[in-house]
């Protein structure tokens, strides 16, 4: 099963001729969750190998406007295209009354729009993995999202399988998924004696914008990848805590003592290139990238090795944007 993060706004609280304002594209298998949706998301999704046409889900972290200002427009061009799919937006408390509040903008859809509020510690169950919730340092309502996969059964021992008289085919594959399979001969084969230790599943944790919280350290616990907001270096320390923002530092801090394997940092002031928000976290904990706009971090799972930064890797093919008019 494909993991990956498209990021699609890494920008601070304004667009540069680089950067979009914040969000990211999380894609599992064949599930898109699109966390927040700053000013010109839509646009970036179609300069991205991603595109609008699966687009389910819309998670925001919380309703600053940076945030959530590309989802009248998105929204919109979902109905002049005569979608009919329903879209669910998760969001803080708060974010029905932001979409009704656009309703005036957004016009007539053509497609059922839902919003879900949710708090700190809800869980939204997916096939293979869930949604949870938790608490950040950024006003009252803001939210981060953890994805964590569920468990996965243990390797399958084909000796002991053989020794044990299971055939080939079906039994085989039932033992697998973790259930009990009755041979020929009246004798029931449980998964435990075919199977190796139960292999943990991948996490992805998304801040949103926060000052560093003991909450954001225990959601992303041991964590694959950790997207971390740092919209200031540390000689701005004191403005970072007066906006409730993080220094490159001490995101780098929070994922040390998290123990992550990858720290990706978003959020990046128009003050800085990039750079230099790597070079101040990476003293402090090496694993750190700073993404650009339509760079992609592929998670494998932990038995194939590390999370990776390929850059430029959502970026539409220049063939294919031919013809879109100029």
């Amino acid at each position: 099963m494909d993991l990956d993060l498209l990021f699609l706004g890494t920008a601070g609280s304004a667009p540069t001729a680089s950067r979009g304002t914040s969000s990211t594209l999380v894609r599992r298998g064949g599930d898109r969750l699109l966390v927040d949706c700053g000013e010109g998301t839509q646009r970036q999704l179609l300069r991205s190998e991603a595109g609008l046409s699966d687009l389910e889900d819309v998670l925001l972290t919380h309703l600053h406007a940076d945030h959530v200002l590309g989802l009248p427009g998105m929204l919109k061009t979902f109905a002049l295209r005569g979608r009919e799919l329903p879209i669910v937006v998760y969001g803080p408390r708060g974010t029905r009354g932001l979409l009704q509040a656009l309703g005036v903008v957004i016009g007539r859809l053509t497609y059922e729009l839902r919003v879900v509020e949710l708090s700190p510690g809800d869980s939204v169950e997916r096939a293979g993995y869930r949604l949870v919730t938790f608490a950040v340092k950024h006003g009252g309502t803001a939210l981060g999202y953890a994805l964590r996969e569920d468990e996965r059964p243990g390797r399958f021992d084909v000796a002991a399988a053989a020794a044990l008289g299971v055939p080939d085919g079906p039994a085989r594959g039932a033992l697998q998924r973790g259930e009990d399979v009755t041979l020929a001969d009246g004798r029931t084969v449980r998964p435990g004696e075919v199977l190796g230790a139960a292999r943990r599943g991948r996490t992805v944790v998304l801040t949103g914008d926060t000052a560093p919280s003991a909450s954001v350290v225990e959601a992303s616990s041991g964590a694959d990848v950790l997207v971390h907001e740092a919209t200031f270096l540390a000689d701005e320390r004191a403005r970072a805590h007066e906006t409730e923002h993080s220094t490159a530092a001490e995101a780098a801090l929070v994922a040390r003592e998290a123990g992550v394997r990858l720290l990706a940092l978003t959020h990046v002031s128009a003050r800085y290139a990039g750079s230099e928000v790597e070079e101040e976290a990476r003293h402090l904990f090496p694993d750190t990238v700073v993404p650009r706009d339509f760079d992609v971090i592929e998670v494998p799972l932990p038995e194939r090795g590390p999370p990776e930064l390929v850059p430029r890797g959502g970026r539409r093919a220049r063939t294919q944007d031919v013809g879109s008019g100029a």
